[in-house]
């Protein structure tokens, strides 16, 4: 398997944990301020990125869907209304994030339709051509090894099955100026006010920038094998979404 650099982007460089349980201790800390510092910094926009990345699969209607990296599980909860699929399941490292995932979706009445289980996405618990789509929103960024999260999911997909990956990438001419200065300055000042953890959203910059972006990682989904591969810039370049299928 191939090593990206951004495979070695941790939140806590001082810590000598691995970046998977880096990630997850990062999250559980956070968890409790996660949805309102994601409405908060993106001014709501990331509610329409979502939107627009299951919109990916409208055609499709998929009536089994893996949401991996499910955090607090607003993109099952957002599928579950748009696709209306049998069943979703959404896998993530951090339980904290899980905890208040499952209470929203207990809140909603959509337990028949939801659930949300600690998993990882290098290792997922599922037999092969197991669903018709898998999501990642926000979350290929944290996989420890990218080919390794890519490979499982392709694994447990259905032939003809699609990925819908969303993820942040770098605004390209003078708007990277502004992007640069709110990621490097406002994002990890506003993540220590509200949730006393600055160095989570010094990671959300340091691993965007990090990350195989654009065609690049385009290229790495044709590698491991998806094809029909695709990508679509939003908001000037801040987000992309990413699609691919299983071979038939």
């Amino acid at each position: 398997m191939t090593k990206f650099s951004h495979d070695t982007v941790v939140p806590y460089k001082h810590s000598v944990k691995s970046k998977k349980d880096q990630v997850a201790g990062m999250f559980d800390n956070i968890a409790y301020r996660y949805d309102f510092l994601n409405r908060f910094l993106s001014g709501g926009i990331d509610i329409i990125w979502r939107k627009k990345m299951l919109a990916e699969l409208k055609e499709s209607r998929p009536k089994t869907l893996l949401d991996v990296a499910t955090g607090t599980g607003d993109v099952a909860i957002m599928a579950a209304r748009a696709l209306k699929p049998d069943k979703i399941t959404g896998i993530d490292i951090s339980e904290g994030m899980l905890e208040i995932g499952r209470k929203k979706i207990t809140k909603l009445l959509l337990n028949n339709k939801i659930e949300l289980l600690k998993g990882d996405s290098e290792a997922i618990n599922s037999a092969n051509d197991s669903f018709d789509a898998v999501t990642v929103a926000f979350g290929v960024r944290n996989f420890e090894n990218l080919e390794k999260g890519l490979s499982e999911i392709l694994r447990v997909l259905r032939p003809g099955g699609k990925l819908v990956v969303l993820e942040f990438s770098r605004p390209a001419g003078s708007f990277r100026w502004i992007y640069n200065l709110y990621m490097n300055n406002l994002a990890p000042f506003f993540g220590r006010i509200f949730c006393k953890d600055k160095e989570a959203y010094q990671y959300l910059h340091s691993s965007v920038k990090a990350f195989p972006e654009g065609k690049t990682f385009l290229h790495i989904l044709q590698q491991v094998g998806f094809h029909e591969t695709s990508l679509n810039r939003l908001s000037l370049g801040i987000c992309t979404i990413y699609c691919g299928r299983k071979q038939v």
